[in-house]
């Protein structure tokens, strides 16, 4: 299940390789508050095209034990109000320092209220050491510039073209 913000996302993406909203086990759930998004910002076109297999509230009770939301927390309330939460799971994808952060306060209350079980699986983003050497490797830059990342000088142990450069500082290529 995904709602209307998920399937333009995968939409732009262009790639036809991943789920869209118009695949036959993809479902689309619209909760109260995007419908109130969709009408405020007069979305109806995009309603329109990812509307092929919406479903709704009443629907979901149906089909809940075998399904899998894509949750983000303004789903929440419709799934409380539809008493939908009696034995979920929240599967949590990002980095544990993210879920301690107060952005993340009220979805552990709700969490913790409803008694439902949080599991870790995290995904990343992030290359591993031997992906980034693999891909210097075959690039061959005169240069490397660590971005985004805690330990910049650590580069150094698996390149010999390192250029530390500060957080926000712009200089020429």
């Amino acid at each position: 299940m995904i709602d209307l913000y998920t399937a333009v996302v995968l939409e732009a993406t262009g790639n036809k390789h991943i789920p869209q909203s118009d695949w036959p086990n993809i479902v689309l759930y619209i909760p109260q508050k995007q419908r109130i998004q969709i009408k405020d910002n007069k979305w109806f076109d995009l309603l329109k095209r990812h509307s092929k297999n919406r479903i709704f509230v009443e629907k979901l009770q149906e089909i809940l034990t075998n399904s899998v939301l894509l949750f983000r927390p303004i789903h929440m309330q419709n799934l409380e109000k539809g008493n939908l939460l009696k034995d979920a799971v929240y599967v949590y994808s990002q980095w544990e320092g993210y879920w301690e952060q107060d952005s993340n306060a009220y979805l552990r209350e709700c969490l913790a209220n409803h008694k439902i079980a949080k599991e870790s699986i995290h995904t990343s983003g992030h290359a591993s050491p031997l992906d980034l050497k693999r891909f210097a490797d075959a690039l061959a830059p005169s240069r490397i510039v660590p971005i985004h990342t805690f330990m910049p000088e650590k580069y150094s142990e698996l390149f010999n073209n390192i250029e530390l450069r500060a957080d926000c500082e712009y200089w020429e290529v």
